[in-house]
């Protein structure tokens, strides 16, 4: 966000309230949602809402932004959002979705990080160190870069995401790769039922069974490449 503001953008900020992983591109039908003016120190008009990504991105559209914004930028997320089974269930990805279920150019960012650091960064209470704030660093710079020529090069109600991954360690340097979703298999994301008759989240990365080519945006980030693919929703089923 910095990254984009400080190259000249004029930003809104409106984010969820707590954290909506594999909240996909829900909303909150059943319950009012609050939206509430916030200053976090971003140079901004900020607001938090109670709600889904999705939420954040219509209400925001519709009842809180003084103009309609020329594009929807969802991220950095901590954490990958590549490959079909992720991509599907992502927050982020569901929040860029939402923009351009408005006629708007839309990008999702993701942040890849190996579990041991993801651990760190949620152990810290989202605050990143180190390395790994280094690394956000680079990226946000390659995100400032990389958003407006994404934007400029889609046009208004093409229902198109743009979908970008960085590497973990990002560096200055780091290349952009054009990538497709690699096919993962997901399985047993629960863990078996308790004594109380609950099952819990448990995360898994999954078995990927991608051909060698074309290039997915696992093997890029695996490569220390950038990963950007084009979601294309009007070619679904075709």
């Amino acid at each position: 966000m910095h990254a984009l503001r400080n190259a000249g953008h004029t930003l809104y900020v409106v984010a969820p309230k707590t954290e909506q992983s594999w909240i996909g591109a829900a909303k909150s039908r059943h319950r009012p949602v609050h939206s509430t003016p916030a200053d976090r120190g971003l140079g901004c008009p900020t607001w938090i809402v109670d709600g889904t990504p999705s939420d954040c991105v219509n209400i925001a559209i519709a009842h809180l932004l003084p103009e309609r914004p020329d594009a929807v930028v969802s991220g950095i997320n901590i954490g990958l959002n590549a490959s079909l089974g992720f991509i599907l269930a992502s927050g982020t990805i569901g929040g860029a979705w939402e923009g351009a279920v408005h006629g708007l150019p839309a990008v999702a960012i993701s942040q890849d990080l190996p579990l041991e650091q993801f651990e760190q960064v949620r152990l810290n209470k989202g605050k990143p160190e180190g390395e790994i704030l280094a690394t956000l660093r680079h990226s946000a710079a390659h995100a400032a870069t990389l958003v407006p020529k994404f934007v400029q090069a889609t046009a208004a109600r093409s229902f198109v995401v743009h979908n970008v991954n960085f590497p973990y360690p990002c560096r200055p340097d780091s290349d952009v790769r054009r990538t497709i979703p690699a096919r993962v298999v997901i399985p047993g994301l629960f863990s078996p039922q308790a004594d109380d008759g609950t099952h819990r989240f448990v995360f898994k990365l999954g078995q990927d069974v991608s051909e060698p080519q074309p290039l997915t945006d696992r093997t890029a980030l695996a490569t220390g490449y950038i990963s950007h693919t084009v979601l294309d929703y009007t070619k679904l089923g075709t």
